[in-house]
C-alpha cells in the first residue's frame, strides 16, 4: 500500500508539472507569436517543450487535445468534412475610389435613423482566407473555411498547427469567458515565409506559388496537418460574433486582443468618411513595409446595434465594405531570356527587361519561374510585358501585351541541354522544372561553393563568386573541403591575386573553422535546410555525430521539421559522397558541434523587438538576425508601436521612415554591436 502511495505521488507530481509547463509554454507562444516580444531565446522554448515531451510519454492518457505538443499531430485526412457555419460568414462589397466611399457612407446614413453618429473602424485588408474559429469553454474545437458563406470546410487539424491561433484562450485570473464564442479572422502567410516556400519548391522541381494568398489557401487545405505546420501561417482576428460580441466592435477587437489572438496593430477609429479616406490614403505608404500581404483597406461601423439595423443585402453587409488599391504595374520590353543552373541542378529562367521604375526601386530582371508559365503567358523575347511585384516582394511578368506585337517577336527556346556543362536536361515526374542530369555539373559544384562561403553561411570573407570560379578554373578546389587545403602559393598563381590578398583570404577561411554547427548545416546545401531549419537542428542535436544517427521518424518529430525535411537530411547524410565531404572537413578542424547561447537578461536587446532595413557594412541580415536572438531579442519583419529598435545600413526605405515616424529608435550596426558587448 505504502509503494502504491509512493507511485501515485509520483503521478500526481509529474502531472502537475506537466499543466505548469503546458501554461509556461502557452505563455512564451504568445509572447513569440502575437505579441512579437519573446521572453526567452528559442533554445529555453525548445528545453520547456522537451521537458513537457518526456512527461507526456509516460502519462499519454493523460495529454490534453491543447497541449502545445499536440500543435501537430494525427495522419492526413484524406478529405475535409462540410460544417455549418454558426451565423453566416459574409463577404465584403468592393470601392475602387472615394466616390465610392461617399456614396458608401450616403446608404449607411439612409439606413439609420436621421443625425446618427457614425463612427467607423478601419483595418487592413489582409490578403488571405477567411476563417471561423469556435470556442467552447475557452478551448479551440472547430475551425472552417467560410466556403460558400453558410457551408464551410472543417480544417481544424490544419489550424490547431497555426501557433498565433490559442489552443486555449488567455482569460484574466477573476474573469470569465462566454461558453461558445466564434471568432472570425484572416490565417495569411507572412511574405518572408512565402519567399522560403517559394525557394524550397523551386529547388524541388514544383511550380511556385503566384502570390502569398494562393500560398496561404493551399496550405491550410493540406490533407496532411504536418505539411501545413511547415507553411509557417498565421492568423490575424478581426471580427467577433454572437455572445462574446461587445457593444463596439472596436471593443470587440480589445477583447479578442485580451484573450490573446493576433489583432492588426493598424486598426484605427474614425469619426466620419472624411477620415476613412484619410487612413486609406495613409496606411497606402506604409502597407508595403508590413510583414503581411494588404490589397486594400476594411471600413466597419463601429456600433454593433447599427450594424444590426443595416443588416445585409445577399452575401454583403451593409455595414462594412472594402476598398482596394490599384495594383501597381509597369510595361517594359522583354530583351531576352536568362537560364541559371542553381546548385540543386534546376534550370531558371529570368527575364532580362529594358529597366523600368516600380515600387520605388529600378527593375532590370523578373522572375519567370518555369517553362510552364513562359508557355501559359505566350511569352516572347521582344514582347511588351507588364510587370508587377508579386507578393509586393519579387518582381514578376504578370502579362504580355498581345496588342503590341509586331512579328518581329521570337519564340522561347527551351533548352534541351545544359547551358553549363552541355548534358541533356530533362523534366522529372510531376515537377515543373527542368534539371541538368549530369550529376558533376560545374554549375551545381560552383553555386554549392558560392553558397557555402557566402555572408550567412560560413562567411568566408573575400570568397565571391570571381573567387570560386578562379579556383575551379584553375583545379584547386572541387567540394568545399579542398577550400581548406589551399596554401599561399596555390592562390598566388591565380590573377590579381597579391600576397596580401592571399593572407587575407587564407585568415579568413581559417576563421571559418570555429562557425557553430548550425552555420556549417546551412552553408552544406542540403535540400529544405534553410538557416532556421539548420539553427534548429544544431539546438536539438548539439553533434554532427548524433544528428547521423538520427533516424527520420525521430527527425520528423523536431519542431518546424516534419517529414519532407527529415527524409531530406537522413538521405543527404547517408550518401557516400556527402559522407566522404564531412570526413574531410572533420580532419581539416571545423567545428561539428553547436553550444547553445547562455541568454543575458542584462543584455540591453533582451526581450525587445528588433528590425533590420538596409544593407549592413559588415553583417549579413541572416547574421546580424541570429546574433539578436541569441540575447533574446525578437526580430521582427515590419515595423510597428512594439518596435524597440531598428538597425538601419545602407537604402534603407520604408522601414526606416515608418521608425521615425512612430519615434522608434534607430541605431546604425557599429551600435548594434556596442550594445551587443561585441568588437565589430
Amino acid at each position: 500500500m505504502e509503494e502504491f502511495d509512493l507511485f501515485a505521488d509520483e503521478r500526481q507530481q509529474d502531472l502537475a508539472e506537466a499543466d505548469r509547463l503546458r501554461k509556461e509554454l502557452r505563455h512564451h507562444e504568445y509572447c513569440y507569436y502575437v505579441l512579437d516580444a519573446p521572453e526567452i531565446t528559442d533554445a529555453e522554448y525548445d528545453r520547456l517543450m522537451v521537458a513537457l515531451r518526456e512527461i507526456e510519454a509516460h502519462y499519454p492518457e493523460e495529454v490534453p487535445k491543447d497541449s502545445p505538443t499536440q500543435r501537430v499531430g494525427g495522419r492526413a485526412s484524406g478529405q475535409f468534412t462540410e460544417v455549418k457555419h454558426l451565423e453566416a460568414m459574409l463577404s465584403l462589397g468592393n470601392a475602387f475610389s472615394d466616390a465610392e466611399l461617399r456614396a458608401f457612407d450616403e446608404r449607411v446614413k439612409q439606413g439609420l435613423p436621421a443625425d446618427t453618429k457614425i463612427e467607423y473602424v478601419m483595418e487592413p485588408k489582409i490578403d488571405g482566407l477567411a476563417c471561423s474559429l469556435i470556442y467552447e469553454n475557452g478551448k479551440l474545437v472547430r475551425a472552417a473555411t467560410r466556403g460558400d458563406g453558410v457551408i464551410g470546410e472543417n480544417v481544424t487539424a490544419n489550424v490547431r498547427t497555426i501557433r498565433s491561433i490559442p489552443l486555449v484562450l488567455k482569460v484574466p485570473e477573476g474573469e470569465t469567458v462566454p461558453e461558445l464564442l466564434d471568432v472570425r479572422g484572416e490565417v495569411y502567410m507572412p511574405r518572408q515565409a512565402f519567399m522560403r516556400l517559394n525557394e524550397q519548391r523551386a529547388e524541388r522541381g514544383e511550380s511556385e506559388f503566384a502570390n502569398p494568398r494562393n500560398a496561404a489557401a493551399g496550405s491550410l487545405r493540406q490533407l496532411d496537418p504536418n505539411v501545413t505546420a511547415q507553411r509557417n501561417l498565421a492568423f490575424f482576428a478581426y471580427y467577433l460574433v454572437g455572445e462574446g460580441a461587445q457593444a463596439k466592435h472596436s471593443d470587440s477587437l480589445a477583447l479578442l486582443k485580451k484573450y490573446g489572438f493576433a489583432v492588426s496593430e493598424n486598426y484605427q477609429v474614425v469619426p466620419d468618411i472624411e477620415g476613412a479616406i484619410a487612413f486609406i490614403n495613409q496606411f497606402n505608404e506604409l502597407r508595403q513595409g508590413l510583414a503581411y500581404d494588404t490589397d486594400g483597406a476594411v471600413l466597419k461601423v463601429n456600433a454593433i446595434y447599427q450594424q444590426r439595423i443595416l443588416g445585409a443585402t445577399g452575401k454583403d453587409p451593409r455595414w462594412a465594405i472594402a476598398f482596394k488599391y490599384p495594383p501597381e504595374q509597369a510595361t517594359t520590353t522583354l530583351e531576352d531570356i536568362d537560364w541559371r543552373v542553381g546548385r540543386t541542378g534546376v534550370l531558371t529562367p529570368t527575364a532580362v527587361l529594358t529597366p523600368v521604375k516600380l515600387s520605388g526601386s529600378v527593375i532590370s530582371r523578373a522572375t519567370l519561374h518555369n517553362e510552364d508559365f513562359i508557355k501559359a503567358k505566350d511569352i516572347r523575347i521582344g514582347d511588351k510585358v507588364v510587370i508587377n511585384k508579386a507578393g509586393e516582394i519579387i518582381p514578376e511578368v504578370l502579362r504580355v501585351e498581345l496588342n503590341a506585337r509586331t512579328g518581329e517577336e521570337k519564340i522561347v527556346e527551351i533548352p534541351t541541354k545544359c547551358p553549363e556543362c552541355g548534358w541533356i536536361v530533362e523534366r522529372q515526374g510531376a515537377e515543373a522544372a527542368i534539371r541538368c542530369t549530369n550529376p558533376h555539373c560545374p554549375a551545381l559544384g560552383r553555386e554549392g561553393l558560392i553558397h557555402f562561403a557566402s555572408r550567412d553561411a560560413m562567411n568566408i570573407e573575400g570568397c565571391g563568386p570571381s573567387v570560386i570560379n578562379a579556383l575551379m578554373d584553375a583545379g584547386l578546389v572541387r567540394d568545399a573541403a579542398d577550400l581548406f587545403t589551399l596554401q599561399k602559393e596555390d592562390l598566388l598563381q591565380l590573377d590579381r591575386m597579391g600576397e596580401k590578398s592571399c593572407d587575407n583570404l587564407l585568415a579568413a577561411i581559417n576563421a571559418s573553422k570555429e562557425n557553430e554547427l548550425d552555420k556549417l548545416l546551412f552553408a552544406l546545401g542540403i535540400r529544405h535546410v534553410g538557416a532556421k531549419v539548420a539553427r534548429t537542428l544544431a539546438l536539438t542535436y548539439g553533434d554532427i555525430n548524433k544528428l547521423f544517427a538520427a533516424r527520420p521518424e525521430e527527425l520528423a518529430k523536431v519542431r518546424d521539421i516534419g517529414g519532407i525535411i527529415a527524409e531530406s537530411v537522413v538521405t543527404w547524410l547517408g550518401t557516400p559522397t556527402n559522407i566522404d565531404l564531412i570526413d574531410r572537413l572533420k580532419a581539416a578542424g571545423l567545428k561539428m558541434t553547436f553550444t547553445a547561447p547562455e541568454t543575458s537578461t542584462t543584455n540591453p536587446f533582451f526581450g525587445k523587438t528588433l528590425v533590420f532595413t538596409g544593407t549592413l557594412p559588415t553583417l549579413g541580415r541572416a547574421e546580424a538576425k541570429t546574433m539578436a536572438q541569441d540575447v533574446g531579442a525578437k526580430v521582427s519583419g515590419s515595423v510597428s508601436k512594439k518596435t524597440n529598435y531598428v538597425i538601419a545600413g545602407e537604402e534603407a526605405g520604408s522601414k526606416l521612415d515608418k521608425a521615425r515616424e512612430l519615434g522608434v529608435e534607430i541605431i546604425d550596426e557599429t551600435t548594434f554591436l556596442e550594445m551587443l558587448g561585441k568588437n565589430q
